[in-house]
């Protein structure tokens, strides 16, 4: 009966696998959807036409800052995830 069950569960086992490699690429694509849209959002990436200006006075600087900043991923997720 175990040959049986054992012969029973690799397809079962390779599936779950397929499963969790189709659920990884869709959670990667996910994510970098999400950060795409948080760097094409920031002021400071299309009102600044000189690239890395520094702002002319504290009003701009909080406008620059204003949009959503990159969250810091805790430890054990930078480790899975690319720094983008």
């Amino acid at each position: 009966m175990t040959r049986r069950m054992t012969a029973l569960a690799r397809p079962i086992t390779g599936l779950a696998r397929i499963g969790r490699r189709i659920a990884n690429a869709v959670a990667e694509t996910d994510y970098a959807q999400r950060r795409w849209l948080t760097v094409m959002t920031t002021p400071d990436s299309y009102l600044t036409s000189g690239g890395d200006q520094a702002p002319d006075d504290y009003a701009e600087f909080l406008f620059r800052s204003s949009g959503s900043l990159r969250h810091e991923p805790a430890a054990d997720q930078a480790q899975r995830r690319p720094a983008a």
